[in-house]
């Protein structure tokens, strides 16, 4: 009898085939006391657990590295790498088995859980995700400390759907798209590093579904739908043929959409909006390029501070803003300032702990208090606007005084710049991103100051409607399609455009096929999204008249709830694109 599973789809496509089982379960770990006289002996096994599991990490990078088009992946095993050299971890895990007389593994452990209560604790589900990070690492050590092999994927001989209860970004950047079908696992997000490796690769994939680690036997035929968020298990023959002919028409529709990559997004009647890409790594740049992408929308900078133990040099921004501007030449990058807090960073700016970082010290007001790490990371960022087209954004701005005060710390250091005869852009353009209310209530006043906007809809839903966005109790109050938000989004683009300027959309609303029409409707001049959605937007924006998105984008704003919007707009584009919706 088949079995359907739920989750959450993080990666589009539909993989067919035999279930892979791979245990990257917990190990369950027994707490013993250790005599005086044996301390000194679970500090060596733990250095030795250490040494393996490093060793191994540094062998996935090698064959990684080795690989033609891995170097963005073989960075994030970097990131493991990095934690696994982290002296707060070994120092934390020894002073509990010196304390406690425990065995090494109890010690991880709690340290583990220590720091995951940490990462919980921390409103932005980005920074959340990366306790997994820590929690991969710890499930190393652990293995290799009582002696569990670790399996790998890079030495598959035959084509496998992987089931697991979580996987590692080693993991998942070892995967070979030629044998790795789908993947599905218990675990997981949206922002996991899991489902970012998984949509670089276009690798079908489905997470969250809590209970496949335990549902499936490896050799059971399995489909993972990464459209749907569904996995069938031991399908009826119905059922797979229905999913094959669904494989079918996906793959189709994708090669289909492709032969327009290099056509712009242009409607009917010439109505042209700028379709562009989220990325986190510069060696994410090829990929994009071939799905059509304009330029880079967004470039997050806030990774080069984390899972290190020291701050980034000015040079270290120089060569990856350099490098970023080279490669997606002709086209322009906008580079988003630091958007953390110091406690998300590093402890070397370590602030006091606060009873609500997403409403404290964070984005431009971290920024601005830290003037000397601001100034640094614009520096890096105006010498590389001399070698491409460039843009600077500033998050999280709240109103004209934030805006005018990161204007003159920019306005300072180009002065710096140009009084040691160092070339730099001298137009480069300034933006706001609009993503809290006070920003959005004010946007006639910031038009007047900022070179763009860029709407960043994941914090300006979540702020708009005071709900936590990775809290699962509210999480059906995440509405994109809410009155207030498309309220915002039309006031910012009116707004903008009585000054002349452009807006751009960088959230994950951007990239959704549902609100196309609706935000070419309301006039954005840009959007930006996650690669794999680029050519499903563009195809969708090619096939329509300008007008007809404008009337639709009308006729929601006369609509009361998000509910009505939502099935307006599904049954709109259910008619106009049935083989998407």
């Amino acid at each position: 009898m088949s079995r359907t599973l739920k989750g959450i789809q993080v990666s589009s496509g539909i993989g067919i085939g035999r279930a892979f089982l791979i245990d990257r379960r917990k190990i369950k770990v027994e707490k013993y006391s250790v005599d005086v006289r044996d301390i000194q002996r679970e500090i060596e096994r733990f250095h030795k657990a250490l040494d393996l599991s490093k060793k191994q990490l540094l062998e996935i990078k090698e064959k990684l590295v080795a690989e033609m088009g891995k170097k963005g992946h073989a960075s994030i095993v970097d990131v493991h790498i990095l934690i696994l050299e982290d002296e707060m971890l070994v120092r934390e895990a020894m002073k509990i088995v010196e304390k406690e007389h425990v065995n090494a593994e109890w010690a991880l452990r709690k340290v583990l859980t220590q720091f995951a209560s940490f990462f919980e604790a921390i409103d932005d589900p980005y920074i959340k995700d990366r306790r997994s990070d820590i929690e991969h690492v710890g499930e190393r050590i652990l293995r290799n400390l009582v002696g569990k092999t670790i399996s790998s994927l890079d030495s598959l001989d035959h084509d496998v759907v992987v089931i697991a209860h979580d996987l590692s970004p080693a993991d998942t950047a070892q995967m070979h798209r030629e044998k790795v079908l789908a993947f599905a696992t218990d675990m997981g997000s949206k922002t996991s590093h899991t489902a970012i490796t998984a949509r670089s690769l276009e690798i079908p994939a489905v997470v969250g579904l809590e209970s496949i680690s335990v549902s499936v036997k490896t050799g059971e035929p399995v489909i993972v739908d990464g459209n749907d968020g569904i996995v069938i298990i031991n399908p009826e023959p119905e059922e797979f043929r229905k999913y094959l002919d669904k494989q079918k028409h996906y793959k189709y529709i994708v090669s289909g959409l492709l032969k327009f990559k290099d056509q712009p997004a242009e409607t009917l009647d010439g109505y042209h909006v700028e379709l562009k890409a989220n990325i986190e790594f510069f060696d994410e740049i090829p990929h994009v390029l071939s799905r059509g992408a304009e330029g880079i929308g967004l470039y997050r900078t806030e990774f080069l501070y984390m899972d290190r133990k020291t701050l980034p040099t000015e040079e270290e921004h120089f060569q990856i803003y350099k490098n970023l501007a080279e490669q997606i030449s002709p086209y322009s990058a906008v580079i988003r300032t630091l958007d953390l807090g110091g406690d998300k960073i590093t402890s070397k700016l370590h602030e006091a702990d606060e009873p609500n970082p997403v409403l404290g010290l964070r984005a431009i007001r971290f920024s601005l208090k830290h003037q000397d790490l601001f100034m640094l990371q614009l520096r890096a960022i105006l010498r590389a606007s001399a070698y491409g087209k460039l843009k600077i954004l500033y998050p999280m701005i709240s109103g004209i005084d934030e805006l005018r005060q990161a204007k003159a710390v920019l306005a300072e250091v180009k002065h710096e710049l140009e009084s040691k005869g160092i070339g730099f852009d001298k137009g480069i353009q300034e933006g706001a991103m609009i993503e809290i209310p006070s920003a959005a209530m004010t946007v006639d006043l910031l038009a007047k100051e900022a070179d763009f906007f860029s709407i960043g809809t994941n914090d300006l839903i979540q702020y708009s409607i005071a709900i936590d966005r990775g809290n699962e109790h509210v999480a059906y109050l995440y509405e994109p399609l809410h009155p207030s938000v498309l309220r915002s989004i039309k006031k910012t683009v009116t707004a903008a455009h009585s000054q002349g300027i452009k807006v751009a959309m960088c959230g994950e609303m951007a990239g959704d096929p549902l609100c196309t029409l609706i935000l070419v409707g309301m006039g954005l001049d840009e959007l930006s999204m996650n690669a794999s959605s680029l050519p499903v937007v563009k195809k969708i924006i090619r096939s329509i008249r300008y007008q007809q998105a404008a009337n639709l984008a009308y006729c929601i704003m006369t609509l009361s709830s998000a509910e009505e919007i939502e099935g307006y707009v599904g049954r709109e584009m259910g008619s106009l694109f049935p083989e998407f919706f």
